[in-house]
């Protein structure tokens, strides 16, 4: 592709839509939405996009498994890139509705029946629930932004839901309850992915990701993919484990390294782990931005 690059994400008004604004803020690319991740991904592995914008992380809820098994088994797409951005839901209704004189600072519990929000959203938010809205109904939906719309669509039923202020605004609804999420230190980390090259000049940390599949019959085999970083003084930001899918029993490790690939230690350490017979995917190295409040 050539010219203004296009970039997959989840729909108008999600966090990830929040969050790649966030990122592209300085940049002039343009946005592709997609309702599921699988369309997402698809997108830029068919060449319809440049790159495609990943949820993989939060703080509260940790991996995003279903897609981390997107990236390993459905797609062959290189990490470009990662940052992250704050999750904050709101409580988003018609104040008209639900409040007695349209103020929406004076909102009234007893008159919300259903809350909507996607199932993590949701889960987020369950103190908030329990402790103002212990009588509502609560519905999940493919994501924040479709509970919303779902508000927008349905007047009259006493309905709201957890979402964006930016979903707020492009439905012209109120935020009647600002960040409602349980916890304040609620993060996101996205990965951008892609067969695009992204270069960010101000970025002054890189990672690296790899896959790491054991031999069978090597004892100790995990113990001495640690000892190859540990004794290297190489961090490790993140080590999961994940089924291969092939047979049961059989994992592979999800390892994050804090450190870029074009380094000295990184080829050697990587070098030493495929010497005792272990597998490794490189999946990718990347600048890795962090968030800076606007």
């Amino acid at each position: 592709m050539s010219g203004r690059k296009k970039v997959a994400l989840l729909p108008q008004g999600t966090v990830s839509d929040e969050a790649v604004r966030y990122m592209f803020r300085n940049e002039d690319v343009e946005f592709v939405y997609c309702k599921m991740i699988a369309d997402v991904f698809q997108s830029t592995a068919n060449g319809l996009t440049d790159w495609s914008v990943i949820p993989i992380e939060n703080t509260i809820d940790g991996s995003v498994n279903l897609h981390i098994d997107w990236l390993v088994h459905e797609v062959d797409l290189p990490i470009r890139a990662e940052w992250v951005f704050p999750s904050i839901q709101n409580l988003i209704g018609d104040a008209g509705e639900l409040s007695a004189d349209g103020n929406p600072a004076q909102w009234e519990a007893e008159k919300i029946t259903k809350v909507m929000s996607h199932p993590v959203a949701m889960a987020q938010c369950l103190q908030f629930v329990r402790s103002r809205l212990p009588h509502a109904e609560l519905e999940t939906l493919s994501s924040t932004a479709e509970a919303v719309r779902t508000v927008k669509n349905n007047p009259g039923k006493g309905w709201a839901a957890f979402g964006t202020k930016l979903a707020a605004a492009d439905m012209e609804l109120d935020v009647l309850e600002e960040g409602v999420t349980d916890h304040d230190n609620n993060f996101t980390r996205f990965l951008l992915v892609g067969n695009a090259p992204y270069e960010n000049a101000s970025a002054t940390t890189h990672k690296t990701s790899i896959l790491v599949t054991l031999p069978e019959d090597y004892p100790g085999a995990l113990h001495q993919v640690l000892s190859a970083f540990a004794w290297r003084r190489v961090n490790l930001s993140k080590i999961e484990s994940r089924p291969t899918k092939k047979k049961l029993g059989s994992y592979y490790f999800y390892i994050d390294v804090e450190l870029a690939l074009d380094t000295v230690l990184m080829p050697a350490a990587i070098a030493e782990i495929e010497a005792i017979g272990c597998q490794v995917r490189l999946l990718g190295s990347y600048p890795s931005l962090p968030y800076e409040k606007e």
